[in-house]
This record gives C-alpha cells, sequence and structure tokens, in this order.
C-alpha cells in the first residue's frame, strides 16, 4: 500500500497522519527543507492519484486528508520494511529491534510483546 512512495511522499503522509487534514499550506510549513507551495500541490494530487490522500473542498481551498487510517498505514509500512530489509522475516525483524544497538526496552514493554507472543503461539494450534 504504502512501499511505492517517495522520501517526500511519506513525510506529507506523516504530516497528514498526524493532524488528520491539512491544506497545502500547511503541509509545506510542515516539510523539512519544504519545495514550494506549487511542488507541494503536486505531490499532494499525486498521492490524491494514488489512491492515499482524498480532498475536500473548504470555501476557497482543498483540504487534504488521508484515505486509509493509520493503523493500516502503519501494517503496511512495516510489512514494507520487513519485506525490504529483512527477507520477509519477521523473527529477524524482532531481533533487530532487540539486538544490542537498539534502545533497552522497558520490562512493561517486553511483557507485551511475551503476552503477543503466547497469543500467537495459541492461535497457530
Amino acid at each position: 500500500m504504502f512501499g511505492n512512495l517517495s522520501r517526500r511522499e511519506r513525510q506529507i503522509m506523516d504530516l497528514l497522519f498526524q493532524g488528520g487534514r491539512a491544506t497545502a499550506a500547511e503541509v509545506q510549513e510542515g516539510l523539512p527543507e519544504a519545495p514550494s507551495y506549487s511542488a507541494v500541490r503536486a505531490l499532494l494530487r499525486i498521492l490524491e492519484e494514488k489512491g492515499h490522500v482524498r480532498h475536500e473542498q473548504d470555501g476557497p481551498r482543498y483540504v487534504y486528508l488521508p484515505r486509509a487510517d493509520r493503523e493500516r498505514a502503519r501494517q503496511s509500512a512495516l510489512k514494507h520494511v520487513v519485506q525490504t530489509f529483512f527477507d520477509g522475516s519477521a523473527e529477524q525483524a524482532m531481533a533487530a529491534l532487540l539486538g544490542s544497538e537498539a534502545p533497552r526496552m522497558a520490562p512493561v514493554e517486553l511483557e507485551r510483546l511475551a503476552a503477543l507472543i503466547e497469543q500467537a503461539r495459541k492461535e497457530d494450534v
């Protein structure tokens, strides 16, 4: 779903997910090293053509909204990362997250992960 986005397109989607909606001017304000206003409008139009964004008319301006909810986008992005960097292996991805260079996880996070793993084991049986 979101695997075919450029860096800029991902940045725009992040802004839209954070705020829920934004005008082209608001998107431009939120982008690091922002391109021109017309470039932002073009990127929003491309995202709309790809089916990731929709717009509503608010007087003379368009307000852009993400089409998918954040959870669905998160799942799609994670799937893309696991496929791209870990050859589709969730185990390798988790090992990287828990590896020595990763930030230490809080005990409560480890407990939640253990519970999710246990639940997955029960569902596979």
